[in-house]
């Protein structure tokens, strides 16, 4: 058997979702890696490949790498902190506190290492990240992603109002640091990239998001954010923009909603419009579904937002939201949907196991690209899956070896990572 420095093979049962309505299984299956995408998933490996060796994983299973599409990498150390307070109470007594440290860079390095390391440990193979104001903190952060090969988007936070004056920046130095930094990040990274990052509307002035907004087009940047998470949040943001038909058109006007790709967290209370305007301008959603809860911002209407094919992936939001096990998430997920089946009466039914093993990694993927599929062409982020310690007699069908992943799976579940064709270390 020769290795092929072009070609590599991994045998098991692989499991991926091309669309949110059904697992494709490949049980005792190949799948076939030509330099850094799929080439293909084979229930037999066909006969061109017999002299290249295979990495045979046995009974595992084989799934794509989760993508983490929004979690505040600052907030680390206050997990699980003030979750009897409301989003705008907690981030005053809480997050702002913690946020300001990292004006010491060696603070920042010590947290962010640490959120790293965990990031890796949970097999989040993608993560869009928020930082802080603090330029040097954010590149810091950006540096430790890169050096354990997380591919990851990473935003330097913009604030010039309704903040602590320990957080709250002059409008053009704001302004002129982002430049900078984003200058200071282009072609520094191999898997790190910038995002425009106004933390949500309430702390940023129409002049400064404007601004914002001219950065991401000229650069040709992404752009994310927070969009009506919270009840008291929204009727914030009509008293500060009464020329604004909802929460939505703020960003909007200032050309932060879809003009380059763009992330919205929670998107708790979507008025219809809005909704029509995130499907129309391709906005993509970060559903936050422990945050939501924790904080008591809502539940967030996915059934009915995927039905009318709005793009949706998961977010662990740390803090908000208490962990960065993305199985914990997707189970969060399921949960709220079935609450708000339940609680709402309304038509759309609760997620199902395909539909949330869908966001997090197709749903996604699709912000970075060809990402969370095993399909042909798609990059190959993989983790390799022992569940053995799940099972105390004969384990179940895939199906329902995936389903008692998502609810009792943990990082020492994950014997391997893979990124982009490579593995990950």
């Amino acid at each position: 058997m020769k290795k092929s420095s072009h070609i590599n093979i991994l045998k098991g049962n692989i499991v991926h979702t091309e669309t949110s309505k059904l697992f494709n299984i490949s049980k005792n299956g190949y799948i076939v890696v030509q330099g850094n995408c799929i080439e293909g998933v084979y229930d037999k490996l066909p006969e061109r490949y017999k002299n290249i060796e295979i990495e045979d994983y046995g009974d595992k299973l084989i799934i794509p790498g989760f993508v983490d599409l929004h979690t505040h990498a600052p907030q680390f150390a206050i997990k699980g902190i003030g979750y009897d307070k409301e989003l705008i109470p907690w981030l005053e007594t809480y997050t702002f506190p913690e946020e300001a440290k990292f004006i010491d860079k060696a603070y920042a390095e010590k947290i962010y290492k640490e959120f790293v390391n965990e990031l890796y440990n949970q097999g989040t193979t993608r993560a869009v990240i928020f930082g802080t104001i603090h330029e040097e903190s954010t590149e810091i952060l950006m540096d430790l992603l890169e050096e354990k090969g997380i591919s990851s988007y990473v935003g330097k936070v913009n604030m010039d109002r309704n903040c602590p004056d320990t957080l709250k920046e002059d409008s053009n130095e704001s302004i002129k640091k982002t430049i900078k930094w984003v200058e200071n990040c282009s072609g520094k990274y191999k898997f790190v990239k910038p995002i425009i990052t106004p933390r949500f509307v309430p702390s940023c002035t129409g002049y400064l998001m404007e601004e914002l907004g001219k950065i991401a087009e000229k650069y040709n940047l992404p752009v994310q954010s927070h969009l009506s998470e919270n009840p008291s949040e929204i009727e914030w943001v009509k008293e500060l923009h009464p020329d604004c038909k909802n929460y939505g058109d703020v960003y909007d006007k200032y050309n932060l909603f879809g003009q380059t790709k763009t992330i919205m967290a929670h998107c708790v209370h979507l008025t219809d419009e809005e909704i029509a305007t995130i499907k129309k301008n391709e906005v993509v959603i970060a559903h936050c579904p422990t945050s939501n809860v924790n904080l008591s911002s809502g539940i967030s209407p996915i059934s009915k937002l995927l039905k009318k094919d709005v793009q949706i992936g998961l977010g662990s939001d740390i803090s908000g939201g208490e962990t960065l096990n993305m199985f914990a998430v997707m189970a969060s997920t399921i949960k709220m949907s079935k609450l708000r089946s339940v609680c709402f009466k309304e038509e759309e039914k609760p997620l199902t196991i395909p539909e949330v093993f869908y966001l997090a990694t197709k749903g996604g993927g699709r912000f970075f690209g060809k990402v969370g599929s095993f399909e042909e062409g798609y990059e190959f982020d993989a983790l390799v899956i022992d569940d053995d310690n799940l099972w105390k007699v004969s384990k179940g069908s895939i199906e329902e070896r995936v389903e008692r992943l998502i609810y009792f799976g943990c990082e020492k579940n994950i014997i391997n990572k893979y990124l982009s064709g490579k593995v990950l270390n």
